[in-house]
């Protein structure tokens, strides 16, 4: 299982965008995280005619480090960390270390 997962609401902890919210779009093997409207950064594209891609200036999302956010706890309103329990029924779930809350509905 892992910390983090797509779709989860995360909070950025470090670096330019520290403290901004944004949701997981996806996961990559190395650990890194790409999270929408964070990190964006300004990439000059060449332009390909045989796709139809126009050149200019875009701005892109690039992926950050998994160990520079963490999951946006609703309850207290800021990011907190998650652990591990096993439930009655044997299912394996994530829990909000500070509240004890179920991270997985």
């Amino acid at each position: 299982m892992q910390r983090i997962r797509k779709g989860d609401e995360v909070v950025v902890t470090t670096g330019k965008d520290k403290g901004r919210r944004g949701t997981v779009i996806r996961l990559y093997p190395d650990g890194r995280v790409l999270v929408e409207g964070i990190n964006m950064v300004r990439k000059h594209m060449k332009p390909n005619p045989a796709t139809g891609q126009q050149g200019g200036i875009v701005d892109k999302e690039m992926p950050v480090a998994g160990s520079n956010v963490m999951p946006f706890n609703p309850v207290t309103k800021k990011g907190d960390r998650v652990g591990y329990k096993r439930l009655d029924d044997g299912r394996k779930v994530r829990f909000f270390r500070s509240t004890g809350e179920l991270v997985d509905v």
